[in-house]
């Protein structure tokens, strides 16, 4: 088993994940948020997709079994171990606008975008690149009748984590969230292991 990374409060980074191997993203104090993104290693167009992912699993509700869907219906990701079983996949990554909206009265921050951004673009992904993350641990309740979304804290607890499977050579970006309302009102670090 290979050793844990560490990605610090409301930053990101970015790294190749080989077919086959097994990324564990993991939430060592819990109720934080950590934004996943995988592209296709060859052809960086090629990204994951929210709608197509909910359109082939019939579900909003992603955990164990179920498989991550590119732009191109071809599998990404498949989730392998899932201790949460709460993760949000509808939510964009926060952003500086996110700040402005959602929390004027605090410091603007370039949030999980801003940090992604950074960390992809050694790898020629730019920010107009950057879709919907799949939002690991992320609390987003839809309400049935209304249809109107809220973000509590996270359900995810200290040493909790979602492992994945690559189907092909991938790029993948992942931070910890930088978003208040999304992390319980604090921030903390994730976790992340690669084993082959």
């Amino acid at each position: 088993m290979s050793a844990e990374i560490v990605i610090p409060e409301r930053s990101g980074t970015a790294f190749p994940l080989p077919r086959g191997a097994l990324l564990t993203v993991i939430d060592p104090r819990g109720e934080q948020v950590a934004d996943l993104l995988a592209f296709n290693a060859e052809d960086v167009d090629e990204v994951i997709s929210s709608g197509r992912t909910f359109d082939y699993a019939e579900t909003i509700a992603l955990t164990s079994g179920h498989k991550l869907y590119s732009n191109r219906s071809r599998v990404l990701l498949t989730i392998v171990e899932d201790t949460v079983g709460c993760h949000d996949f509808l939510l964009t990554p926060c952003s500086v606008d996110t700040f402005h909206h959602f929390y004027p009265d605090l410091p603007p921050h370039r949030g999980c975008f801003g940090n992604l951004a950074e960390a992809l673009a050694p790898y020629g992904i730019g920010p107009d690149r950057i879709p919907v993350a799949f939002n690991c641990f992320m609390n987003v309740p839809v309400d049935g009748r209304t249809g109107k979304l809220r973000v509590l804290p996270p359900r995810s607890k200290a040493g909790d984590h979602i492992t994945f499977r690559a189907e092909i050579d991938l790029v993948i970006g992942l931070t910890a969230c930088s978003a208040p309302d999304s992390n319980g009102g604090t921030f903390k670090p994730i976790h992340y292991r690669i084993d082959s």
